[in-house]
């Protein structure tokens, strides 16, 4: 069982707020998509993704050379994550994100 403190410390970082908002928008996406959406190294988006995935919040899968992530929040944080999302669904830089993610998505690999 995850602690909510754990949930929130892995939310407690921006980079990781835009992961969980474009999986929001998204059912699943690619550590590629994600990376491009950031706009940082590889590295760092593995150790973004790899925080939330300790806190329980995302699960992934492999499908040949590429992992695909999506959100799996526990069962009993949904409070939190409906208070999430009404809270992060008018910001401005998700606005943003979710135009560049459209544009992200429509690329093939």
């Amino acid at each position: 069982m995850y602690s909510p403190l754990e949930i929130i410390k892995a939310l407690a970082d921006m980079n990781r707020l835009r992961i969980v908002g474009a999986l929001h928008r998204y059912d699943e996406l690619c550590v590629c998509q994600i990376t491009e959406l950031l706009q940082v190294t590889g590295a760092t988006v593995s150790r973004h993704l790899s925080v939330l995935q300790q806190a329980g919040i995302l699960n992934s899968r492999k499908e040949g050379r590429w992992i695909y992530y999506r959100l799996s929040p526990p069962a009993d944080s949904e409070a939190l994550f409906k208070w999430l999302e009404d809270t992060i669904a008018g910001s401005d830089s998700l606005r943003a994100d979710i135009q560049s993610l459209d544009r992200i998505v429509e690329i093939t690999r």
